[in-house]
């Protein structure tokens, strides 16, 4: 009860004040959606400013892009969240209320006699769980048809990598190098968290740090302490910050190690931002599926690429490179310099801060 006050108390404060306000307000409002007013607006800016100027442009190692929200269909085949990206839904057959089957609220076995549903207090109205995909799912085109279907992004990382070959081509980058995006993703959440923590639509910052094979696990403990240490340089209490390693039952199906940095909200330990090694799970997978609907392979370019990376194998199945994929990083400076022509040319930083403290990112509220 105590928890459910502040978190009314925050939530009232930040409407008077002009920062969240909820979604289509004056129809009931839409669940897990929150409009962001004047002054919400100014801060999500100055976040999204500051984390780009420290990632991208204090940084010579790190390019940035902005890939559409929509994309082809076989992208979200290829990267496995058409079949992976899941969650096991139970649903109460007596309130018709929705949650996920880890929910602690839950009482008993769903679908089992005991199971007994936390809204309505009913035992043995729990169905058994059903794998739910957190797409949102739209079709292109006047027909809706299954020919038509499109996605809307449930992440950032995609956009990335079926553009690396453009990126390290076109910014003449050498791995170790970095891609970073800030953009809007979509997940079609079971049971939403408490205000803007856990939503349906959210903004990511995010960055994919390609590195060579065998230096995976150097480069995520290097970006792993660096990324706990920014969060306190801009001042977040320590002791409300700590790191929450992966299981093996709770990695991503894509990722090799993962850890979040979770944060002491009023409602408990919650992840605040994301660290993953992702392999090169992705750009492997891309390359076959790419390869596989007749894609020109040197056009493709995936397996130059990793020649490229690697100066070895090149075949379809050679996997020759490791990707680590981050919300944010952080370390020193590439010793890299490219000529361009000066309007071009990056703003100079004026920060004072010290190499580690340079990545200033805090993750999409979801």
């Amino acid at each position: 009860m105590a928890t459910a006050n502040v978190m009314d108390k925050i939530v009232s404060l930040a409407k008077r004040r002009g920062f969240v306000f909820q979604s289509s307000e004056i129809y009931g409002g839409l669940g897990s959606v929150w409009d962001y007013g004047p002054l919400g607006v100014e801060l999500k800016r100055n976040l999204k400013e500051r984390w780009w100027r420290s990632m991208v442009y204090e940084r010579d190692d790190i390019e940035g892009i902005d890939a559409a929200i929509l994309m082809h269909p076989k992208v979200w085949e290829a990267s496995g969240h058409v079949s992976g990206f899941t969650d096991p839904l139970v649903d109460c057959k007596q309130c018709k209320n929705r949650f996920r089957a880890d929910d602690p609220r839950l009482k008993g076995t769903p679908g089992e006699p005991d199971g007994q549903c936390p809204v309505c207090g009913t035992k043995g109205n729990l169905t058994a769980p059903r794998m739910f995909n957190l797409m949102f799912k739209t079709f292109m085109g006047p027909v809706e048809e299954v020919a038509a279907v499109v996605y809307l992004r449930p992440e950032t990382a995609q956009g990335i990598y079926v553009n690396y070959l453009n990126v390290l081509q076109s910014s003449r980058q050498r791995v170790p190098f970095g891609i970073a995006q800030i953009g809007k993703a979509f997940r079609n959440e079971i049971t939403p968290g408490n205000f803007t923590f856990r939503t349906r639509e959210f903004e990511q910052m995010e960055m994919q740090f390609f590195v060579k094979p065998g230096e995976d696990e150097r480069w995520f403990e290097e970006w792993r302490a660096a990324r706990m240490q920014w969060h306190v340089d801009v001042g977040i209490t320590p002791s409300k910050l700590r790191f929450h390693p992966h299981a093996p039952d709770e990695l991503a199906h894509y990722a090799k190690a993962a850890f979040d940095i979770e944060y002491e909200f009023p409602f408990g330990w919650h992840e605040f931002e994301g660290i993953h090694n992702r392999t090169d799970f992705d750009l492997g997978r891309h390359q076959v599926a790419a390869v596989r609907r007749g894609a020109d392979r040197q056009r493709l370019g995936l397996q130059r690429a990793k020649a490229s990376v690697s100066g070895g194998r090149s075949g379809p199945s050679a996997r020759t490179r490791s990707t680590i994929g981050f919300a944010a990083t952080s370390g020193s400076r590439s010793a890299s310099a490219r000529t361009m022509p000066s309007a071009w040319r990056r703003p100079n930083s004026t920060s004072t801060a010290s190499p580690s403290a340079r990545s200033a990112s805090l993750p999409g509220t979801r």
